[in-house]
């Protein structure tokens, strides 16, 4: 059993895990490829002979590498970042409050 990708138009549309005789049994069998290994999901792009991801932002452009890049680089100073974009700018992530509850304390009436 292998993994195989339908591709329609460049862009999978679906993965399944079949026999490769199984593929090669079907009328659109030239639809399909091989992606055993590899990371390769619904919406992904396939330019014929690579996948890369589907692009997260419209103001992202791919790199010769088939890396999504941002127009701004995301600040290196270890905090957890989201991209903005309406506004074009990466913003903190708020860390998360951790809530805890003493669940041994008694309560004296």
């Amino acid at each position: 059993m292998s993994n195989f990708a339908h591709i329609i138009n460049g862009i999978v549309d679906n993965v399944i895990i079949a026999d490769a005789s199984f593929i090669s049994s079907l009328d659109n069998a030239k639809n399909w490829v091989d992606v055993t290994g590899l990371s390769v999901g619904v919406g992904y792009n396939y330019n014929g002979t690579l996948f890369y991801a589907p692009q997260p932002y419209i103001s992202w452009t791919l790199d010769e590498n088939l890396k999504w890049i941002p127009p701004i680089e995301m600040p290196l100073d270890n905090q957890k970042y989201n991209w903005d974009e309406d506004n074009q700018k990466w913003v903190v992530v708020p860390p998360k409050v951790k809530i805890s509850r003493n669940l041994n304390a008694t309560n004296s009436q």
